[in-house]
This record gives structure tokens, C-alpha cells and sequence, in this order.
């Protein structure tokens, strides 16, 4: 299915997410954090969607995704968060192919948000 680079410095929370990606048929790379995750953009590995918690140590989600779609322009994203209140501005041209998914959710909506970004 899709290859996916999965940043998370929560380790339950990363296996939890690895676990269930991979049962849906996808290769996913997990990343303990921001910088661990933009390493490897760096290293030139492409991925189909970048799946990244928003609050993390060193560089955050939304600063990795700038990043990371520099590297990777047809990088789709996917951002997971526990802050509700935490939104991607829409008005940002190179944020147009990201989705906002809180926490807590439910494994099946986190797959199905992930099928509907990468069909679009």
C-alpha cells in the first residue's frame, strides 16, 4: 500500500500507531522524534505520507512537515495531536495536502483518514 515515516516520541503510542498501520498493509518507518524523522528525509528515502504528532522534543510536527515537503514536494501529511485547538493554517500553499486527526481516535478512522489523503 504506502510507504509511511511515522514521528512520534510517545513509544506506546508509536507502537500502538506502527501496529496498526502495518495490520492495514502498509510499510511504515517509525521516527522517535522530529529530527530522527527529517534524518532520514535528508538521507533521501521518499515516503508517500509523512504521519506526525504536532508536540515533540527538538523540532515539532508542523516545522517537520515545512521540512520535510522541501525534501519531498508531493509529501502528503498527516498530523496527529492531543491539542484540539492546534490547527494547520488552510491558507498555507505548501500545507494543502495535510489532515488534522485528534487525539484520542479510533484505529479505523485514523486508516480510513490515511486512504482518503493519499487517494486525493
Amino acid at each position: 500500500m504506502a510507504k509511511i515515516l511515522l514521528a512520534e516520541d510517545d513509544p506506546s503510542m508509536m507502537n500502538f500507531l506502527e501496529i496498526a498501520l502495518r495490520r492495514a498493509g502498509h510499510d511504515v518507518l517509525p521516527a522517535t522524534d522530529g529530527l530522527e524523522a527529517l534524518e532520514v528525509m535528508e538521507d533521501g528515502e521518499e515516503f508517500d505520507l509523512l504521519l506526525t504528532d504536532i508536540v515533540m522534543p527538538g523540532i515539532d510536527g508542523i516545522e517537520l512537515a515545512q521540512k520535510a515537503m522541501e525534501i519531498q514536494p508531493d509529501l502528503k501529511v498527516m498530523f496527529i495531536t492531543g491539542f484540539a485547538a492546534m490547527a494547520v493554517s488552510a491558507h498555507n500553499e505548501k500545507m494543502k495536502e495535510t489532515k488534522l486527526l485528534s487525539k484520542p481516535f479510533h484505529l479505523s478512522d485514523l486508516v480510513n483518514q490515511i486512504e482518503e489523503l493519499l487517494e486525493a
